[in-house]
């Protein structure tokens, strides 16, 4: 019994520290991204003409412009605060000029940060802030001079509570200490700005100095360590209950310092390891019930044996009558099942014509748009032509020999636009392809930019670099970009905010986009219809509700999906979600 107890409770311990382990990881590497994100802005900006020309003899005049540079910076890379100190550690410039804790005029001299820079290397710290009263990690760098010379220091300031929130409520306890041993974050609040080393003199000194916590006041908290089997255990002590006991992951982060702990309360654990024994004992009961259940029924078999010798024959007639009544009831289920797939197909013939009507019913529209668009490259065609005539007959054939050749590559686009119209007309039955992304986009910008443009909306494209191929018919992506982009348009017309914004980016073996606008969103209520054939919120006559039924299917046709969503600051968020094309041709190779 002992001894199960004890091989239970070490395979419990096991588990719970290999969680610890996975979670320790995932932490660290949320920590070091989220600070590698900024390590290296510090140094870009101290190069910038603008930030160096502050430290330009007469240049006090332009403090003001570099604060409103500084805040625009700070928003667009959700910092929380940038500022630029002199050689005296003196800030004279700072995102955060227009707030009452504004660090202009403030002195950081003590601060590691501004001396590490101030000697020409690249500072890193964390402390609480002594002005705002917001902990946040610190990236320094030296702003050198003309001549070469350290003439100043621009610092970051980015902010860790948004990871240190999501760290609450979960299974694991962390705890992130400095490098003399004191907690500035944790999961736990009661934790936080206690120390888990002795406080000594030396110690207390160097965080005094430095002034990292500002004035908060730095406790002890109790604990003692242990192993158990070879894992270790922390115990922290409580005021009002007994102490609680923990296993303990750690890992160092070396370039920033720190020392990250992931705790597992044992005591789940051990009741786990407890009901594991509990629930062995009850099964060796139950084989001991079952045994004696056995010796009973075999003195019974024989007496049910004789009794179903004579039910058995009663069991066969009632299955012959039984059989006679399911074979009647199959022959009908038979001409039910008949009858529905043949109201099935014909449903199905009915959608596919409706779908079809819904496209050209939309084809008038597009070839307003694409009319407009053919009606400028003939006029450019038209005056190439013209000064291509009055150059032969000043005898410069070189020359109106391009002029033709801007001609015919006129010709093409019009002929590459009319191919567009004809395409959405007919049904599609193209098989799927290897497709480049940003051609299919940019085509599909040139079918909808009349409507955009009627609707005041402004497209901003964001396609990463290294986007792959993706698997799909040309015509069949720009017709699902049109609609989206369509509707997006419509939800912004009447909106302040009439930015639309268009981004794709690679997940594992496929590919995303998204099309978000700043509309009033997709209402819950209606959000798992807005899919289905026919339903549509616009006004009456504004649309037949088969765009994005349509363009759901196509998705489905390519083996990728169309998602709706709204977004945290407002707006609807539309995601296609599309196969890469690289891992087939990777299997090829």
């Amino acid at each position: 019994m002992l001894q199960g107890d004890r091989l239970a409770t070490r395979f419990y311990l096991s588990e719970g520290m290999s969680r610890a382990d996975t979670a320790l990881r995932l932490t660290v590497n949320g920590l070091e991204g989220h600070l590698r994100r900024y390590e290296a802005l510090p140094e870009l900006l101290a190069d910038h003409d603008d930030i160096r020309a502050l430290f330009a003899p007469g240049a006090e005049g332009r403090r003001q412009a570099m604060n409103m540079w500084l805040q625009e910076t700070n928003d667009v890379l959700q910092s929380s605060d940038i500022y630029v100190m002199g050689m005296d550690g003196t800030t004279i410039a700072a995102s955060n000029y227009q707030r009452a804790d504004s660090f202009i005029g403030q002195n950081f001299a003590y601060r590691p940060y501004f001396t590490e820079a101030a000697a020409g290397r690249n500072g890193r710290f964390y402390a609480l802030g002594t002005t705002s009263g917001v902990r946040g990690y610190y990236f320094s760098a030296p702003v050198r001079g003309a001549d070469g010379a350290v003439a100043g220091v621009i610092v970051f300031k980015i902010g860790l509570d948004a990871l240190e929130s999501s760290w609450a409520g979960g299974e694991f306890r962390i705890l992130v200490l400095d490098t003399e041993g004191i907690i500035f974050m944790s999961s736990e609040p009661e934790w936080r700005y206690t120390a888990m080393l002795p406080l000594t003199g030396e110690r207390s000194e160097r965080t005094t100095a430095s002034r990292r916590y500002s004035d908060a006041t730095i406790g002890l908290l109790p604990h003692s360590r242990s192993a158990e089997q070879g894992m270790p255990l922390l115990r922290l002590a409580n005021r009002d209950a007994p102490p609680q006991e923990y296993l303990e992951a750690t890992q160092a982060m070396p370039d920033a310092g720190w020392t990250v702990h992931v705790l597992v309360d044992t005591a789940y654990l051990r009741g786990q390891a407890r009901l594991a024994v509990v629930a062995l004992l009850l099964l060796i009961c139950a084989a001991g019930f079952g045994a004696v259940l056995v010796w009973q029924r075999r003195a019974r078999l024989a007496e049910r044996m004789q009794m179903q010798a004579a039910a058995q024959v009663e069991l066969e007639r009632r299955v012959d009558e039984r059989t006679a009544d399911l074979a009647r009831v199959n022959a009908l289920i038979e001409m039910e099942i008949a009858e529905r797939r043949l109201t099935e197909q014909e449903l199905r013939r009915t959608q596919a014509d409706l779908v079809q009507a819904g496209k050209l019913a939309a084809l008038g529209q597009m070839s307003a748009a694409l009319s407009h668009e053919i009606n400028q490259p003939l006029a450019a065609a038209r005056n190439y032509a013209d000064s291509a005539a009055i150059l032969i007959d000043r005898g410069e054939p070189v020359r109106a020999r391009e002029n033709v050749g801007q001609i015919l590559s006129l010709i093409d686009r019009m002929a590459a636009i009319a191919k567009h119209l004809r395409n959405v007309a007919r049904k599609p039955n193209e098989p799927l392809k290897d497709l480049a992304l940003p051609l299919v986009v940019a085509e599909a910008m040139q079918i909808v930019g009349n409507r955009l443009q009627a609707a005041g909306a402004e497209v901003l494209v964001d396609l990463a670099p290294d986007l792959p191929p993706v698997r799909g018919g040309a015509v069949r992506l720009q017709q699902v970009l049109v609609n989206v982009l369509s509707n997006a348009a419509d939800a912004t017309e009447d909106g302040p905010d009439r930015r639309i914004h268009l981004t794709a980016h690679a997940e594992g073996d496929a590919v995303v986009i998204h099309i978000r606008d700043h509309g009033p969103g997709v209402p819950a209520a209606i959000a798992e219809r807005i899919f289905d054939p026919f339903f549509t919120t616009k006004r009456v006559g504004s649309g037949l509700g088969l765009g994005l039924s349509i363009s759901y299917n196509i998705m489905k046709d390519f083996g990728g999906e169309l998602r709706v969503a709204n977004d945290p600051d407002g707006g609807a968020v539309f995601s296609l979600i599309l196969q890469s094309a690289l891992p087939r041709r990777m299997a090829a190779e």
